[in-house]
This record gives structure tokens, C-alpha cells and sequence, in this order.
């Protein structure tokens, strides 16, 4: 991962998990809301989605895995060389034990939707623990580095940390539309940073070089973090807000007489509230 694309390629996953979660937990949130007449929510639909999620994941994470062992500079299955007596590339197998965690994610996810074996429940946790686990990879992961490569690398740390303890509340707070979207939001600025970290310590096409030990760099990139988890909720609100009117004017169209009557409904309760 010392490269600018060993950078971008987590981002772009994360980024893409972050976003496809807003969008799924938005759509199972309004449809929920408008469940007698939404037939886009239904139980079996949602759970063929996580399915598919957990078959994402895997691919995800063994792209991943693969990448890290076997570029050109990558250990290639090799943990120690015992002539030289080194460890071999130990970074690449942080990072691929991370991978791993994402990927032992999505097969609890297909385990979870497809036999009865295990609770549902399961897939949060091991989701929880992958998080995690990637929280301990990278807070160990900058010992003896620069100064402004370590603190870019504390900023990710927090951003995954938020995560993983987010996940872990879904575990007992099931369906929770706050803690489903903060999650979502935390893994957009996790993966953005990804990606802010790339152009930081890997220019690229030879752009000039940070320097690592100017603390005005470490104020600027403080900022440029808010900004990055800014820029997440304006996502998460374009999402919610362009979810929200397509689910209601598909239903507008299709059952405008169920429309009227849930409308009168909630009338009726407005006035019952009001006396």
C-alpha cells in the first residue's frame, strides 16, 4: 500500500460501501415508513441485497489480498526469509489482513441470509470486528515514520474507530436509521481519506512534495479532515432527500387512492394530536 494507487484502491472500496449504505439504508428506512403501499421493501429484497453485499465484499477483499501479495514489490506468500533472516514486507501483510477481515465479513453476510444456522444479528458484529481490526492495523502502522505521515495516518485511524464503534451499536440498536446513516458517513470520510493521504505522501505525475515536518501542514490537513466529513453529509443528504422524492412520486403514480387515504390519515391524527 506505500503508493498512491496502494491508497486509492481502499478508498474507492470504501467509498463505494459508504455510498451504496446510505442509499440502502435510506431506501429501507423510507420504505419501511411507507410500507403499506412501497413494494420496493420487501423482507426478501433486502435480504437478496445483503447477499449480493457480502458476495461484493469477498471480491473486494480478495482483489485486495491479491493486489498486496503479488505486485512486483509484494512478498508473494513469503512471511520471513530465513537466508537473510527479515521479516519480508510486513507492511503488504497488515494490509492483507485487513482485507481478510472485510472478506470473513461478507461470507458471515451470506451465511446470515441464506441458511438459519447463524443469527442475523452476526453479520454487525463480524462487520464491528473487521473495523476494528483495521483500527489496530493502522494504529500500529506508522511507527518511525515522518511527522505529518503519522498524523495523517491518526485522522484515519479516527474515522475508522467511529466506524467500528458505530457498528458495534447497530449490533444492539437494530434498524436505526441515525446509527445506519453515521456509520455510512464515517466510511465516506474514511474512504475520501484514503485518497487525501494518496496525494499527500504520493504526489502524483510529480507533483511537488509535502513537507513532512511544517506544522502549518498538519493545521491545514486538521481542516481539510472537517471538510472531508462536511462534503459526507452533503452526500448523505442529496441521497436521502433524492431517495425520499423518487420513492414518493413512484407511489404518487401507482396508488394514488391509497396515497389520498394515508394522507387523510395522517390528518386525522394531526387533529386528534392538536385536541
Amino acid at each position: 500500500m506505500g503508493s498512491f494507487r496502494g491508497h486509492a484502491v481502499p478508498g474507492s472500496f470504501f467509498l463505494f460501501f459508504g455510498f451504496w449504505w446510505s442509499v440502502k439504508y435510506t431506501l429501507k428506512y423510507v420504505c419501511k415508513k411507507n410500507k403499506r403501499t412501497c413494494f420496493f421493501g420487501s423482507r426478501a429484497g433486502f435480504q437478496r441485497l445483503e447477499i449480493i453485499e457480502g458476495l461484493v465484499k469477498i471480491s473486494m477483499s480478495l482483489t485486495g489480498m491479491t493486489a498486496e501479495q503479488f505486485v512486483p514489490e509484494g512478498p508473494h506468500l513469503n512471511l520471513y526469509n530465513y537466508e537473510e533472516k527479515h521479516w519480508v514486507y510486513l507492511m503488504n501483510w497488515q494490509h492483507a489482513t485487513m482485507y481478510f477481515f472485510f472478506g470473513l465479513s461478507g461470507l458471515v453476510d451470506i451465511l446470515c441470509f441464506t441458511t438459519h444456522a447463524l443469527p442475523v444479528s452476526l453479520s454487525k458484529m463480524m462487520l464491528s470486528n473487521a473495523f476494528f481490526v483495521e483500527g489496530f492495523v493502522f494504529y500500529f502502522h506508522t511507527h518511525g515514520r515522518m511527522m505529518l505521515d503519522i498524523y495523517i495516518h491518526h485522522l484515519l485511524f479516527l474515522s475508522i474507530t467511529g466506524a467500528a464503534i458505530l457498528v458495534f451499536l447497530e449490533f444492539f440498536f437494530r434498524s436505526n436509521i441515525v446509527l445506519e446513516l453515521l456509520r455510512s458517513s464515517f466510511v465516506l470520510l474514511q474512504g475520501s481519506w484514503f485518497w487525501q493521504i494518496a496525494f499527500v505522501l504520493y504526489p502524483p505525475n510529480g507533483g511537488p512534495e509535502w513537507n513532512q515536518t511544517d506544522h502549518g501542514n498538519i493545521m491545514f490537513l486538521t481542516i481539510c479532515f472537517c471538510w472531508h466529513y462536511a462534503f459526507t453529509y452533503f452526500i448523505l443528504g442529496v441521497n436521502y432527500a433524492f431517495i425520499t422524492w423518487l420513492i414518493g412520486s413512484k407511489l404518487k403514480k401507482t396508488f394514488p387512492a391509497d396515497m389520498r387515504l394515508l394522507k387523510n390519515t395522517e390528518r386525522d391524527q394531526e387533529s386528534e394530536e392538536e385536541i
